[in-house]
C-alpha cells in the first residue's frame, strides 16, 4: 500500500511573520521552510498563502509609522513582497525545495478563464514538487488593501479560494491564537476553546468579533467566512496559533490541535 499524498494549504498572517516592531521574524520564517519542507518529504504536497508584505516593506523603506496614503501602502507592499520572497527562498533553498510566487486579486477569482489557468498553474506546479508561494497583488489591488468591496481580508478567505482550486484535503490557518473561542480570549479569561464545529452557521458568527491582531487586518469572522467556504466544498479547515509552527506535525498526524471546522461531506 502506497502512503496517502494530502494537499495541504498552509496559510500564515502578518502578526505570524513579524514581530512586535514590524519586521520580519527570521525564526518564524526558517521554521516554516523546515517544517514545510519536512511535511512535503513525508508526501504531500503543500501551497503556502502567506501575508505581511505590507507590515514587512513598510519596515524597509524605513517608515516611521504604517502607511495610510494608497500610494504608499502599495509601494510598501512592492518592497515587502519582494523581501518576503527572498526570505522563503533563501530558507525553502536551505532543504533543496523550490518555491514559485503566485500574486492573485480578485479579478483572478471572478473570470472563469483566469481561474482555470489558475488551477492549471497549480496541479503543474505541485506536479513538479515546486511549492506555491501565494498573497494577494496589494501593489496594484487597491481593493484588496482598504475597500469596502474587500474579498480576501489579509489572505484568510484567499486561503479557502487557493484551497478550492487547488482541490485540497486540507486547510490549515495559522493565526495569533489558539483556535476559535465561545468569547474573545483577549477579553475575557474564561473563554474556552470550541475543539470542533460541525458547521458553519449564523449562531458560530455570532460568536465572532472584530478584527484581531494590530498588524494584520483578519479577525476571527474573516476566518469563519473562510472555513465556510471551504468545508463546503469537502475541505477540512482547521484553525490554530501559528506562534508554535511544529504543531503543524501533529496536525499532518491527526491529533487535536486548535478548532477543526469539518469539511461537509
Amino acid at each position: 500500500m502506497g502512503i496517502k499524498r494530502n494537499r495541504i494549504v498552509v496559510k500564515v498572517g502578518t502578526s505570524t511573520l513579524t514581530n512586535d516592531l514590524g519586521k520580519s521574524n527570521l525564526k518564524k520564517f526558517e521554521d516554516l521552510a523546515l517544517i514545510l519542507s519536512d511535511i512535503q518529504n513525508m508526501g504531500n504536497e503543500v501551497v503556502l498563502v502567506s501575508s505581511g508584505a505590507i507590515a514587512v516593506g513598510a519596515q524597509k523603506m524605513r517608515l516611521t509609522k504604517k502607511p495610510t496614503e494608497m500610494r504608499m501602502k502599495q509601494a510598501a507592499a512592492a518592497v515587502g513582497q519582494c523581501e518576503n520572497m527572498f526570505l522563503y527562498d533563501k530558507f525553502f533553498g536551505y532543504y533543496n525545495k523550490t518555491v514559485a510566487q503566485i500574486l492573485l486579486n480578485a479579478d483572478d477569482i471572478r473570470d472563469e478563464e483566469k481561474k482555470e489557468n489558475l488551477a492549471n498553474t497549480f496541479e503543474a506546479l505541485l506536479e513538479q514538487e515546486i511549492i506555491p508561494i501565494v498573497n494577494e497583488n496589494d501593489s496594484v489591488s487597491y481593493k484588496e488593501i482598504e475597500s469596502d468591496d474587500k474579498i480576501f481580508g489579509d489572505n484568510d478567505m484567499l486561503s479557502a479560494v487557493v484551497a478550492v482550486l487547488c482541490r485540497a484535503d486540507k486547510l490549515i490557518i495559522l493565526s495569533d491564537i489558539d483556535g476559535f473561542f465561545d468569547k474573545d480570549p483577549r477579553l475575557f479569561k474564561n473563554a474556552k476553546l470550541i475543539s470542533r464545529v460541525e458547521k458553519v452557521d449564523d449562531s458560530t458568527y455570532n460568536l465572532a468579533g472584530g478584527a484581531g491582531s494590530r498588524r494584520g487586518t483578519g479577525g476571527m469572522r474573516t476566518k469563519l467566512q473562510a472555513a465556510d467556504i471551504a468545508t463546503l466544498q469537502g475541505i477540512d479547515v482547521i484553525v490554530t496559533n501559528g506562534k508554535t509552527p511544529h504543531v503543524l506535525y501533529d496536525i499532518i498526524n491527526g491529533e487535536k490541535v486548535g478548532t477543526l471546522f469539518v469539511a461537509q461531506k
